[in-house]
């Protein structure tokens, strides 16, 4: 017995044969993803941190504010103490140590993953909507106005990226705002240039020529035909510039111009004990260690993602099937 498979349909009718292929590239991109040990170990300290970021009142036994002078034994700076290393069991436990304030330490970087995550999905999503819009309209219409958006992008891009960001959020003022909003400013150049380079390639082949040809609108095929065959460089840039954005962030809390405190944030945390690197290395360590494993993660899965998405491997993979 024969099995037919049937095409989705497009407004005419008619069996849309490169939706089909689209939806079996993606299909293979997955399983080509899920088979990078790299994608999968990115994907899982990603998971972690997610799951810290949401159960954050539940994981930290305190406030990330709170001053524990007066509600328990604790001195400044103290080491980290746990039971089960053999911490005595009359003393509290603080798994990270007590910072500079007589706080919790391990509730703070608990947070902090909160604050981190937000930076890098709302700084990318943002440069990428206002990327992609620059980036359309400079690749699909042309003209004197997409010179001039990528004459401006080419202007911001001459600059060095922090350095330019410092001079945004001196102007703005400091704040973990201005900070990510000076970071979404100068990110934006990147977008647009990857997705006017997709859109450059993409708007002559032959199933773009057979929507005009129809009689679909400028935007119709904009949005409905040539986007969709951008995404996948726009996915790959996007991931990779969560974990730089998180990163930068950091830096600009650590020169006292991005979080202010008492926010828990890791830039800040580090700027806050930077001095008692030697005295208390804990109190800078894991602060550390939590931006290294974020960015580590977005990398490792930006990464695994540029693998899966290379047309030649990709379409390689459908061959053989």
């Amino acid at each position: 017995m024969t099995t037919v498979t049937k095409l989705p349909l497009d407004d005419a009718g008619i069996g849309n044969i490169s939706d089909y292929k689209s939806n079996s590239l993606w299909r293979l991109t997955l399983r080509r993803l899920l088979r990078q040990r790299s994608a999968i170990a990115g994907m899982v300290i990603m998971g972690l941190l997610i799951f810290a970021a949401i159960a954050a009142p539940l994981i930290a036994p305190y406030d990330p504010d709170q001053v524990l002078i007066g509600v328990e034994d604790v001195k400044k700076r103290g080491a980290p103490c746990i039971h089960l290393l053999g911490c005595p069991q009359d003393q509290p436990q603080h798994i990270m140590g007590i910072d500079g304030n007589v706080r919790d330490e391990y509730s703070r970087v608990i947070f902090g993953t909160r604050v981190s995550l937000r930076v890098g999905f709302v700084t990318v999503g943002f440069a990428i909507i206002v990327g992609t819009i620059l980036g359309s309209i400079s690749g699909y219409f042309g003209g004197w106005w997409g010179d001039l958006i990528m004459r401006i992008m080419d202007v911001v891009l001459a600059f060095p990226f922090l350095l330019l960001a410092i001079a945004i959020v001196s102007v703005l003022g400091p704040g973990l705002t201005n900070a990510m909003l000076a970071i979404a400013i100068v990110s934006i150049p990147a977008y647009a240039r990857v997705v006017r380079a997709s859109i450059l390639s993409v708007r002559e082949q032959d199933f773009v020529e057979a929507s005009r040809a129809l009689g679909a609108s400028h935007w119709q095929i904009l949005f409905g035909r040539i986007l969709p065959n951008a995404l996948p460089p726009l996915i790959v840039q996007g991931t990779l510039g969560i974990g730089t954005a998180i990163l930068d962030t950091a830096a600009l809390s650590f020169i006292g111009l991005g979080a202010q405190p008492p926010t828990a944030e890791w830039g800040a945390m580090l700027a806050g004990e930077r001095n008692q690197v030697f005295s208390s290395p804990h109190l800078v360590f894991f602060p550390g260690l939590a931006i290294m494993l974020t960015v580590l993660a977005f990398n490792l899965l930006g990464d695994g993602l540029r693998d899966s998405l290379d047309p030649r491997l990709v379409h390689a993979g459908v061959k053989s099937e």
